[in-house]
């Protein structure tokens, strides 16, 4: 063995070891597995959202048997907000305009709140498959980073969490902005990869290659399940 490779086996010892669950430490966060992305007939369908349902359902059971909270996101647009995210970049979240066409590239209403929300398949909520609980937290979000402008951040410090594991969609958009902003607030991410999904399977391999550099560990669904039993 090189000692490139011991040095890299050591610094992957020392990954795990500082970003292993611990118990009353550590939180799930379940980002935006809404309707508006993860439904077929919705404008911006993340066809590979659909895969990972049950990847993430897994983990969020795992945790809450034990007793580590789980944190849905949820995009959402408002007209009261006219930021970036509808025009240019997201026109889909813009409200649709009676009469004309509506899905990707057109105005239709995607994860819209307010008196023009989305409805059925545009709709911001999260999918019933993984309904969060009542006495769960659920941000709603303006922005990509669901620490921006959100009490994300005081509600995990607030129960002493400094130990994120991340799922969602889509992995190079709304989870890569948050998985940068726990890092760059110190918190120990983990993402868990078969809980992540986006359209294309390079830039998801690209986001995992950049995250496990500096910003992440990376494990599947069974491997921190597994490491839920030992915690």
């Amino acid at each position: 063995m090189t000692d490139s490779q011991d040095l890299q086996e050591a610094r992957q010892r020392a990954i795990d070891d500082l970003h292993r669950v611990v118990i009353g430490r550590t939180a799930l966060l379940v980002v935006d597995m809404q309707y508006g992305f993860l439904h077929p007939d919705a404008s911006l369908f993340v066809p590979a959202g659909r895969k990972i349902i049950g990847s993430v359902a897994l983990m969020i059971e795992a945790c809450r048997n034990h007793a580590v909270p789980v944190i849905f996101t949820e995009f959402v647009y408002s007209e009261a907000v006219p930021c970036l995210r509808g025009e240019p970049f997201g026109r889909e979240h813009l409200p649709a305009v009676p009469g004309q066409p509506t899905g990707y590239g057109y105005p239709s209403s995607n994860c819209l709140i307010g008196p023009n929300a989305g409805q059925g398949a545009e709709s911001a909520e999260t999918i019933s498959e993984l309904k969060p609980r009542e006495d769960e937290l659920v941000v709603q979000a303006h922005a990509y980073d669901k620490f921006y402008g959100t009490p994300l951040d005081l509600a995990l410090r607030s129960q002493g969490i400094d130990r994120l594991l991340i799922t969602g969609v889509t992995t190079d958009v709304c989870v890569n902005s948050t998985v940068l902003a726990a890092a760059n607030r110190n918190y120990r991410v983990t993402v868990i990869t078969d809980g992540v999904a986006t359209l294309d399977d390079s830039i998801q391999d690209a986001c995992f290659r950049i995250w496990q550099r500096k910003f992440a560990r990376l494990g599947s669904s069974e491997q921190i399940v597994a490491e839920l039993a030992t915690s």
